[in-house]
C-alpha cells in the first residue's frame, strides 16, 4: 500500500472526512503536514500543488487533490487501485 501524505490544518472538516475515507479503505498510516503550524510547509504545498486550500492529498507521488477530488476518485473506483499500486 502506498504512502499517503495530507497537508492539513487543525480545524478543517474536509481534512477529517478525507482521513476517514482513507482509513475506511485500509490506510493505516497517514503522514500529516500541518501547514497552520509551519508557514514553510504552506509555501511548499502551494508551490507543488498550485492550490491554497487544504486538504491536499498525495498517494505516493500522485497528487489526488482535495477532499472532493478524493471522494470523486473513490466514487469512480480509482482510489483502491491507486492505494494498492506499487
Amino acid at each position: 500500500m502506498q504512502a499517503v501524505k495530507i497537508y492539513t490544518t487543525a480545524v478543517c472538516p474536509y481534512c477529517v472526512r478525507a482521513k476517514q475515507l482513507l482509513k475506511s479503505k485500509g490506510v493505516e498510516q497517514i503522514e500529516e503536514v500541518r501547514i497552520d503550524l509551519d508557514p514553510v510547509q504552506r509555501d511548499h504545498m502551494m508551490q507543488i500543488t498550485g492550490r491554497r486550500t487544504v486538504p491536499q492529498i498525495y498517494v505516493g507521488d500522485t497528487h489526488v487533490g482535495g477532499c472532493d477530488d478524493l471522494m470523486a476518485l473513490d466514487a469512480k473506483g480509482g482510489l483502491v487501485p491507486l492505494l494498492q499500486a506499487a
